[in-house]
């Protein structure tokens, strides 16, 4: 019951997505890669329910998001990552793992069921746990 082959998954499947794009959209204006970075990289489906797994396994699915991004904008393979996503203004993989994660803890603390809404309220839950760990870490 381990998150790693679904992390596995989407590290395989952004690296085939940004290719894709990096190759079509070659000559295009820095702004036209980065909506196109926006829209077909940052979203990590079902990333907020990741809550076993190992820093391997998250470790190389950070890194193939941040050298997506470098081969997207001709960017050196070397270069600061948290330098290259302030200069372009937008998010790196940490802070759109926290904000996937908050959404879904409102989205359930929100929800009109009674079920969902107790998953929030438990200390002991794995998925709380984790969702605090992100934000405090």
């Amino acid at each position: 019951m381990k998150d790693n082959l679904d992390i596995e998954r989407e590290r395989r499947s952004l690296s085939v997505r940004c290719n894709m794009l990096a190759r079509r959209f070659a000559k295009c204006t820095e702004h036209v890669k980065l909506t196109l970075f926006k829209a077909y990289c940052q979203s990590f489906y079902t990333c907020s329910l990741w809550v076993d797994y190992t820093q391997r396994t998250y470790r190389d699915l950070r890194v193939q998001y941040n050298n997506a991004f470098r081969m997207l904008m001709g960017l050196p393979r070397y270069c600061s990552a948290s330098g290259m996503f302030a200069d372009s203004r937008t998010d790196g993989f940490d802070a759109i793992i926290r904000k996937r994660c908050a959404s879904l803890l409102r989205r359930v603390r929100d929800s009109p069921n009674r079920i969902l809404s107790a998953l929030t309220e438990r200390w002991d839950s794995a998925m709380l746990e984790h969702w605090i760990h992100l934000h405090v870490d």
